[in-house]
């Protein structure tokens, strides 16, 4: 369980516990967009972890559209005590809030919303002019970088108009299976709980690891939003959610096409480089005690992710 707020109130545990101990994911709140008259180099912000892989995904979509420039970035802790996400700049990785002068991430909840009720999640968009949260919602802040942010960017486009009801049909096909599926199965209270999400995410991982037999990327020949949200995923799946979270069926590396198709992804510039697997470790085995209770942060496997992978032969060529 994590602290939560209750009318601007850091008082109360979050318990994400069904009654059948089953992984019941809190939705976020924050859930407005940028629109494309407003945007401008500086005016945005994300605060995010590294360890995270919802945060992740912002990342990697900032870093392929070329907007680090225009979107700025403060890291928080990998380690999260009762006081929630914290700002340690004397941390490898971490940052100080540079924007806010936070000390936690709670902080800026609250500055946005006084009587805020809820959980403190990363990422977050915050607009510098208006002082407040846009969006903590990963899917939507992609989507909002792709779009409204595109005057700003490099010219990739990772949600074509032409193909976004696929891309989205594909974003929500693996969300509940795969990309929620690791949670529902690591904070599983009951077997019969476990036992359905750990199925659930086997049965997804093997009709994808079939799908990317015959073609580069989830959509089709082109790297899309799907890809990202699959990525940040796949990449922690070997270090971190075959054990601690109990994925123990398989490995990524055990498969014929994803583990290829990680590697691919891993070495296509915006990828690797936003993947920070010692934040990443430290984060899920220290910060779980109900999962791990000795913190004890495992040495290996360490995938060999700069492997060569072949999937170029594929039709499809990265867009970076």
């Amino acid at each position: 369980m994590v602290n939560q707020f209750i009318d601007g109130e850091w008082v109360t545990e979050y318990d994400p516990t069904a009654d059948d101990g089953s992984f019941q994911r809190q939705p976020t709140t924050f859930r407005d967009r940028v629109d494309a008259e407003n945007v401008e180099a500086g005016r945005y912000h994300l605060y995010v972890c590294y360890a995270c892989p919802w945060a992740h995904r912002t990342l990697v979509t900032r870093k392929l559209l070329g907007l680090e420039d225009a979107i700025s970035v403060d890291v928080v802790d990998p380690y999260r005590d009762d006081g929630g996400w914290q700002f340690t700049p004397d941390k490898d990785g971490a940052t100080e809030d540079s924007v806010n002068d936070a000390d936690y991430l709670r902080e800026v909840y609250v500055e946005a919303d006084p009587d805020y009720t809820g959980r403190v999640t990363v990422p977050v968009l915050w607009d510098k002019n208006e002082e407040t949260i846009v969006n903590n919602e990963s899917r939507e802040i992609m989507r909002n970088l792709t779009t409204a942010f595109a005057e700003l960017g490099n010219g990739v486009d990772l949600a074509p108009a032409d193909r976004r009801a696929d891309i989205d049909s594909v974003l929500d096909d693996i969300y509940e299976p795969i990309n929620n599926g690791v949670y529902r199965t690591g904070f599983a209270e009951t077997q019969s709980a476990y036992d359905e999400a750990v199925t659930e995410l086997f049965e997804a991982l093997d009709r994808w690891d079939s799908v990317l037999a015959d073609q580069r990327y989830l959509v089709g020949d082109r790297l899309t939003e799907a890809d990202i949200a699959m990525y940040t995923t796949l990449v922690r799946f070997d270090e971190v959610y075959h054990t601690h979270f109990m994925c123990n069926h398989e490995l990524i590396r055990e498969y014929d096409n994803l583990w290829p198709y990680l590697r691919d992804l891993y070495q296509t510039p915006g990828f690797g480089e936003t993947t920070h697997m010692d934040h990443i470790k430290e984060h899920y085995y220290t910060t779980h005690p109900d999962v791990s209770p000795k913190r004890i942060v495992p040495k290996g496997p360490n995938p060999d992710f700069e492997a060569p992978h072949d999937r170029d032969a594929l039709a499809g060529e990265s867009p970076v």
